[in-house]
């Protein structure tokens, strides 16, 4: 007998499997499909994502929040721009244990993988399937999307992102750390639970700079680092490779639709891609799977999983939430891309008056935790 499914999913990384999960805690029946090769696979060695309160409990509802070791809280924050004073973000302020957490991705993934494996409702299939609902997860490079037709509208940031572990010299006391200077972006991201001494790097750079950072010899290459960090983790050691991709802003014209019959929709990367400056990728991935479950969960009994009137309330909800976290981002990058001495001086003033702005800091943080979803003060 031929099996039959509600749900084909189209992508089996973090967001495409913690889908599956939530939809199979609902009783609906979901095929889950793997892509060949996803476009970060050559990262999942070094990567690790900043996830939000919002994200930590959409996770730990299917049990696959990974242990303290791999899901390091982060109790403050420091931004450091033009050598003036840092802006800084504490969890105690916010009345909260942890701003956010930084995971380890590959253990994140062999959660949801092993959860997966045994839940009886979602099937492992080779290729797609037939469904009432396609939900797209295949990342940024998805051939699905371009299978239906859909556009996807790329604003390369002429940046590399280069990525690596290293062990430091200091502790990092559950603080992560970034510095804008001169055009470039590193953060130094706390690992290896609070009272570790490793961190995960980002660093958003030229393509050319990124290119001979990443060749560079591995003493040569931690010195460069610890002059931009400014010394705040005394001397580092690498203990990872070294990767590097290029870096854009990107969305879908459309997240949802039909096709022979049977609708569809995007979800994570497929739908949007974000600068790294703000650690929001994953959070909006996240976001669309909250969203979508929310919505089927509570449709009315007669409404198939795939009515076009649900669909079309779960585009305009996630586009109207990266349209704010997306432009965010987007607008702090061009404007801490430049280096004329007037740019730099308007961002020392604009840095100092944030600082002090109070309320309007307190509701950034909140949204950066995904804990406010009102308007500015």
């Amino acid at each position: 007998m031929a099996k039959t499914y509600d749900i084909c999913i189209r992508g089996a990384g973090i967001v495409g499997r913690s889908l599956a999960l939530h939809l199979a805690a609902k009783r609906l029946r979901v095929a889950l499909v793997a892509q060949d090769a996803p476009d970060n696979a050559a990262h999942s060695d070094v990567r690790a994502y900043a996830l939000s309160p919002a994200s930590r409990s959409l996770l730990q509802a299917i049990r696959c929040w990974p242990d303290e070791a791999h899901a390091t809280p982060v109790k403050r924050m420091v931004v450091h721009a033009d050598d003036g004073d840092p802006v800084v973000f504490d969890a105690m302020a916010q009345g909260v244990d942890a701003l956010n957490w930084i995971v380890d991705v590959p253990v994140l993934e062999n959660l949801l993988k092993e959860a997966v494996r045994f839940q009886p409702l979602i099937i492992m299939e080779q290729a797609p399937v037939a469904a009432e609902l396609t939900v797209v997860c295949e990342g940024r490079a998805s051939k699905t999307r371009e299978e239906f037709g859909v556009d996807f509208e790329v604003k390369p940031y002429q940046q590399w992102a280069l990525a690596a572990r290293v062990d430091c010299a200091l502790g990092h006391a559950q603080v992560a750390r970034q510095w804008f200077d001169q055009g470039e972006i590193l953060a130094l991201l706390p690992l290896d639970g609070a009272q570790g001494k490793q961190c995960a790097m980002v660093w958003s750079l030229s393509p050319q700079r990124a290119q001979e950072l990443q060749a560079a010899e591995p003493e040569d290459f931690c010195q460069q680092l610890q002059a931009a960090s400014r010394s705040a983790l005394g001397a580092f050691t690498l203990c990872s490779d070294r990767k590097s991709w290029p870096l854009q802003a990107a969305q879908a014209t459309r997240w949802t639709g039909s096709r022979l019959g049977a609708s569809w929709v995007l979800a994570g990367d497929a739908a949007h891609n974000v600068h790294p400056l703000a650690g929001q990728g994953l959070n909006l991935g996240l976001g669309d799977v909250a969203e979508l479950v929310q919505i089927l969960d509570h449709k009315a009994y007669w409404r198939s999983v795939g009515d076009p009137k649900l669909l079309r309330a779960y585009e305009r909800a996630r586009k109207a939430d990266f349209a704010v976290v997306g432009g965010s981002g987007d607008a702090l990058q061009q404007v801490f891309r430049q280096n004329h001495p007037a740019w730099q001086t308007l961002r020392k003033l604009g840095m100092q008056g944030f600082e002090k702005s109070g309320p309007f800091k307190q509701w950034v943080a909140g949204q950066a935790m995904g804990t406010h979803h009102t308007t500015a003060p």
